[in-house]
């Protein structure tokens, strides 16, 4: 009778804080950026792309913080945040010095 239900993931069902669904929303922005070769950008297009999907990227993250201002947000939801933040602003100037050297 109850066959249908079988199927169901226990841990999906478990109440999820505002926090641990933030994290998930991180970890999904950087598995994104984590898709994005830097050894790829060869043309001024690629060099555009790249640059508009990290600083798409960081407004999200900046988003996703935002919520959490008047909140009491985790630590690790506050760390991921400015790990993936320090990595945009690493790659970003990786791209910006590469662009400049090839001038």
């Amino acid at each position: 009778m109850f066959s249908a239900f079988s199927s169901i993931d226990n841990h999906s069902i478990r109440a999820r804080t505002p926090s641990e669904i933030a994290v998930e929303r991180l970890d999904g922005i950087g598995h994104v950026l984590s898709d994005l070769d830097l050894a790829d950008v060869q043309t001024q297009d690629d060099l555009t792309r790249a640059l508009m999907a990290l600083d798409t990227a960081d407004k999200c993250i900046r988003a996703i913080r935002a919520e959490f201002r008047t909140e009491a947000a985790s630590d690790r939801l506050v760390r991921k945040a400015e790990n993936l933040m320090a990595l945009i602003e690493r790659a970003r100037d990786e791209l910006t010095s590469c662009r400049a050297a090839s001038s």
